[in-house]
This record gives structure tokens, C-alpha cells and sequence, in this order.
């Protein structure tokens, strides 16, 4: 027995130092890629076809050079697993710039694989953009292979829209659909319980660990923002495309769409094509005498080829500062911390180069500690210098905390905002260590309450008063800086707040932002307040700064997914079983990894276009 327990501790530490081996070999050989891909400059030829392809990008807040991407060989008819990592203003920049480029013929987008973008207001972002293309005199050419709510919101702001001809019946435009996963039952039969404390109607962060189903307020929330969300959609593709809303709706309620035939005789594609016809286009378009004289560019090598050289002096600056991501304690290189952020602001207001800041939004908030801490060094930057915020896909509690004295706030149509509200989540799991692990706890206490915090009981009803009154507190706070910031009495704030979250079209209406608009947009109004509205005049600064290509090798080989607390919420069509467990699982890993309670400031669930 010694011998095979030596034989098998000696097999474990070789398979140890294998995989040790294995992963340095991993980061040298990836190292010396990054080192031959990244010092080369992609260069435009002339009579070049700007080529997007949604199934080779993956949109951002900030563009990451990964160097992965140098195995990423773009070709018209084959596809890698492996997507580049842009950042939507580079995506914008480049667009604005390609519309004046003489050497860029026209642009051809690759629609399908837009399913993969994670939020709306990306793909709204990214079809302003490309309206920002045409209207330089120069024509989107658009191909649909899969017909889905993201291809197919893309494509309609294209010249022209191609399909495949008999593509058979996997059509996915379908509209949007929320599922949220409720999880009670199973915790109970694990002996879990939870309490929640809150305060606001429509606060339902939490609520999928104490019920079994949605509760009304929820569902009303829920319905509204879907609606809204369909409304920003599905308008803006009847719009583009020559057709009423109402009679897009009876087109997907009534089933109409199944095959590309169906798509081109209700008027949301233009033609259909076989792989050789649309080469033929394509030659023809771009003046080339064969397909094989075409010249394309990708979107990514354009965005290099045309990205200005950084500049090292102190010049005119204006920073842009992305608050990108869930707000926790601490000061990881992850996610929104508070003390790294803290940090972040504070040498952006004590740089003498920076005139003007953009808090990019796209947190769904989190802690209430971290949120303060950002919210009020920012204020210090307020005073000293001005600060435009800029919503993406969320600026939801935390996230609207932080930014909601702002300056001036502009915000998607589709972002998810608001969420107003509060909670602490206290788990109980002396049940499940009796009754599942077979475990006694016994407690010596000092004081009353000394084990209040001990997730091995439940809280009385004392407990439950003083938590409840720190909610209390918490939730008058974040209504008074709300107050304070959009200019509004905290009674009207109160009557819109409760938690519940609103889209920025919704937004917009009750004063919670000032303006719809994109990263682009708000970056210009930010330009003038600094003193000149051109952008292309400014050095344009970048906070946190984007990952090297060696960390981001490090973090590829440290990921070990994010820890969300809104798990079990996905928005849009064919959302399957798989995700649903992985969600369900998720929410139990958070309730099971909580050391202590926490009083947050979150939304009640994240969401996916699909």
C-alpha cells in the first residue's frame, strides 16, 4: 500500500510539473508571437472593401490586443472560433474615418455572428456608426447566412441586404424574450434559506433565491423594459426598411418568416445570392475584374492601420475613463474596485493635461461602499474639471450612483438604467450542515448578537429591524445624490426610483439622463466644453489603461469565469437549457461563497441580446 500511494503521489506531482511547463511554454511562445504580429502595421491598398465580419469581432468598451489574433486569418467564406476584441469607439473612429478615406470603395458586413454581442446598445452604437459610413457617399453592402434579431437589426441600415438562397428553416428573428430563473424550491431542498432586505417595489435583485416564481412588480418591470427594448429594435428596422412597426410585429407574431424567400418578399432583405453571385457582386462593386482582384480590408487591421501614433508629451487631453463592469471592494485589476478607481480619478483631476472627462457607464453597479468611494472622488474631479458621462449597456444602481451628477448624461436607447434601490442578502445554512452534512454547531457568544453575522442561523426579528433601518439609510442617501445631481426633489426621485430599472429611451423621459446618444457624442459635447469641439485636436487618453498582450495571455490562462451576483437572466430568442443550468449553478456558487452579508446597490439581472 505505501508503494502505490508513493507511486501516486509521484505520478500527481509529475502531471503538477507538466501542466507548469506546459503553461510557461504556453506564455514564451505566445509572448514571441505577440512580439513578430504586433510590430507590423497593416497597410490599405487602394480600391479596398472595408470587411466586417460580426463572427470575428467581439465589441467592447476598449479594444484588447490580443495575440490570438494574429492565427485569426480573415477569409470571405471561412470562419475561426477565435474573435477580436475592439473597442466601440475605435469601431466609430475608424467608420467616421473610413467614410472620407479614398482608398475604401465600400464596406461589406458579415451580419450573422452579432448574436454574440453581449447588450443592445452595442449593436445600436455600432449602427450609428455605420450610418455614419453611408453618410459620407459610401454604401454598406450587407450578407445575412443566419436571420436573428441581432443580423437582422444590423443589416437594416445597409444599402443592401443579401441572403443565401434555400438557407432552410432556422430563422431566429423571433423578437425579444426574458427568462429568469427562480431557484427557492431547490435551495430548500439543500436546507438554504435566505432573507432579504430591501427597500423599493420593483427592487427584485434577490428575489430568485426567496420565490419560486416572478412576483407582479417584477413581471411589470420586466414587460416594460422588453417592450421598450423591442420598441428601440424593431422601430428602427421597420424604419430602415420601409414598413410599419405594427407591421413588422404581425410578420413575427403570425410567423410569416421562415425561409431567406420569405425575408426578401417581405422587404427585410433585398435579393438573394449564391457564394458565386455575391462574389460577382462584390468584384463588380469594387471595380476589380475578378473576385480574386477584390482587396479587402478587415475593420480591425483598418483600425490599426489608421490609429494615430500615441504621444508622449504633455499635450491637450481629454480622458475617458471606463467604469466597465461590476463595482466591488477592493483593488483587483478587475472589474469596477473602489480603491483602483479611487486611485484612477484622482490622477486624472491632478494631471494639468486633462481639460475634460468621459465616465463611460457600463456597470450594472454592485457595492455600496465601492460606489461611494468612486462617486465622491469624482466629485472632487467635478470641481476641478468637467465631466460628461456615457451610458452603454448598463448604468444601473451602483452604476447610476456613480454617475448621476454628472454634468450632462448621455446614454443609449437601450442601455438599462435606473435600478434606484438597495438590499443585503443574509443566508442561513445551519440546516443544510445538519441535516445534509451532518455537522453540530454550537455558539459561545458575548453579547446578544454576537453571531448575527454567522450564516448558521436566521435573524430575529431585532436583526431584521436593524438591518432594514441601514437599508433605510442607504436607500435615502442614494435618493438624495440622485436628487442633487438631476436637479429633481428626493419625493420625485422616490416615485421613480424603488428599484426599478428603465431603458434610456425611458430614461430620457422621466430626467434620470439628458440626452440619447453615443460614446462618439458624448465625447464631442466633452471636446467643446474643454474648448474646441473637434476631437481630432485632442489627445484622447484612455483610464484604466487597456491589458498588454502578456497580461492578457496571463489572465486567458487565470480565467476562471466572473463571479456575477445577477445570474439567471438572459434576454432574446433561443436561450437554452445549458445557460440555464449554468445560471442556476452560478446563483447557488454566490449564496454558498458569501463570507458575510453586503449591502448592494445592483441590478436585478443581466442581459444578452440573442
Amino acid at each position: 500500500m505505501k508503494d502505490f500511494i508513493k507511486t501516486m503521489l509521484a505520478v500527481i506531482a509529475a502531471m503538477l510539473v507538466l501542466n507548469i511547463l506546459s503553461a510557461i511554454a504556453f506564455v514564451m511562445s505566445m509572448s514571441a508571437l505577440a512580439l513578430i504580429s504586433g510590430g507590423e502595421k497593416p497597410s490599405v491598398p487602394s480600391n479596398a472593401v472595408l470587411y466586417i465580419d460580426m463572427a470575428d469581432i467581439q465589441l467592447a468598451e476598449q479594444t484588447i490586443e490580443d495575440p490570438l489574433s494574429a492565427l485569426n486569418i480573415q477569409s470571405l467564406g471561412n470562419q475561426t472560433d477565435i474573435r477580436e476584441t475592439i473597442g466601440i469607439l475605435d469601431v466609430a473612429s475608424a467608420l467616421e474615418k473610413a467614410s472620407g478615406d479614398p482608398r475604401i470603395k465600400f464596406a461589406y458586413l458579415k451580419a450573422s455572428g452579432g448574436e454574440g454581442v453581449t447588450g443592445i446598445a452595442y449593436l445600436e452604437e455600432f449602427r450609428a456608426a455605420l450610418n455614419t459610413f453611408r453618410a459620407g457617399g459610401k454604401a454598406v453592402v450587407s450578407y445575412v447566412e443566419n436571420p436573428s434579431n441581432a443580423s437582422i437589426y444590423l443589416s437594416s441600415i445597409a444599402d443592401k441586404v443579401v441572403m443565401q438562397p434555400h438557407i432552410g428553416s432556422n430563422n431566429m428573428f423571433l423578437g425579444l424574450s426574458a427568462r429568469m430563473l427562480f431557484i427557492k424550491d431547490l435551495l430548500d431542498r439543500y436546507g438554504i434559506q435566505v432573507q432579504l432586505i430591501r427597500h423599493g417595489k420593483y427592487k427584485s435583485a434577490g428575489e430568485m433565491y426567496i420565490r419560486n416564481s416572478i412576483s407582479e412588480a417584477n413581471r411589470e418591470q420586466n414587460q416594460e423594459m422588453v417592450s421598450s427594448l423591442w420598441n428601440t429594435v424593431g422601430s428602427s428596422i421597420a424604419e430602415c426598411r420601409g414598413m410599419s412597426f405594427e407591421h413588422l410585429n404581425s410578420l413575427m407574431d403570425n410567423l410569416v418568416l421562415d425561409g431567406a424567400a420569405d425575408f426578401v418578399r417581405e422587404g427585410l432583405a433585398d435579393t438573394l445570392m449564391t457564394r458565386g453571385q455575391r462574389e460577382e457582386m462584390l468584384a463588380s462593386l469594387s471595380g476589380a475584374g475578378s473576385f480574386d482582384d477584390v482587396h479587402f480590408v478587415s475593420l480591425s487591421d483598418y483600425i490599426k492601420a489608421t490609429r494615430p501614433t500615441p504621444s508622449f508629451r504633455k499635450v491637450p487631453t481629454v480622458a475617458i475613463i471606463y467604469a466597465d463592469g461590476q463595482i466591488l471592494d477592493g483593488d483587483e485589476l478587475e472589474d469596477v474596485t473602489g480603491d483602483r478607481f479611487q486611485g484612477i480619478i484622482a490622477d486624472v483631476r491632478k494631471d494639468t493635461s486633462v481639460k475634460a472627462v468621459v465616465l463611460r457607464g457600463n456597470s450594472p453597479g454592485g457595492s455600496v461602499l465601492a460606489s461611494e468611494k468612486i462617486r465622491s472622488e469624482l466629485e472632487l474631479l467635478r470641481a476641478e474639471k468637467p465631466v460628461v458621462a456615457s451610458y452603454c449597456v448598463y448604468a444601473a444602481s451602483g452604476g447610476y450612483w456613480i454617475s448621476s451628477e454628472c454634468d450632462r448624461i448621455f446614454s443609449d436607447a437601450a442601455t438599462l438604467t435606473g435600478s434606484i434601490g438597495v438590499f443585503s442578502m443574509i443566508p442561513n445554512f445551519g440546516g443544510t450542515m445538519k441535516d445534509f452534512a451532518h455537522v453540530g454547531i454550537e455558539t459561545i457568544n458575548s453579547n446578544v448578537h454576537s453571531d448575527m453575522f454567522s450564516l448558521m442561523r436566521p435573524l430575529d426579528k431585532s436583526e431584521q429591524d436593524y438591518m432594514q433601518a441601514t437599508i433605510e439609510d442607504v436607500y435615502d442617501t442614494f435618493t438624495g445624490i440622485v436628487a442633487r445631481g438631476r436637479n429633481m426633489s428626493q419625493e420625485r426621485v422616490d416615485e421613480i426610483a424603488q428599484g426599478r430599472v428603465w431603458t434610456g429611451t425611458d430614461a430620457l423621459e422621466i430626467n434620470l439622463v439628458d440626452e440619447i446618444g453615443t460614446l462618439q457624442d458624448a465625447l464631442r459635447y466633452t471636446c467643446r466644453l474643454a474648448g474646441n469641439s473637434d476631437v481630432s485636436a485632442w489627445n484622447i487618453a484612455s483610464y484604466p489603461t487597456p491589458l498588454t498582450p502578456m497580461e492578457s495571455i496571463l489572465a486567458m490562462i487565470q480565467e476562471n469565469g466572473k463571479d456575477e451576483f445577477s445570474a439567471g437572466a438572459k434576454i432574446g430568442a433561443g436561450v437554452g437549457a445549458a445557460s440555464a443550468f449554468e445560471g442556476a449553478a452560478s446563483a447557488i456558487l454566490r449564496i454558498v461563497k458569501m463570507e458575510k452579508p453586503e449591502v448592494l446597490a445592483l441590478m436585478p439581472a443581466l442581459y444578452d441580446i440573442r
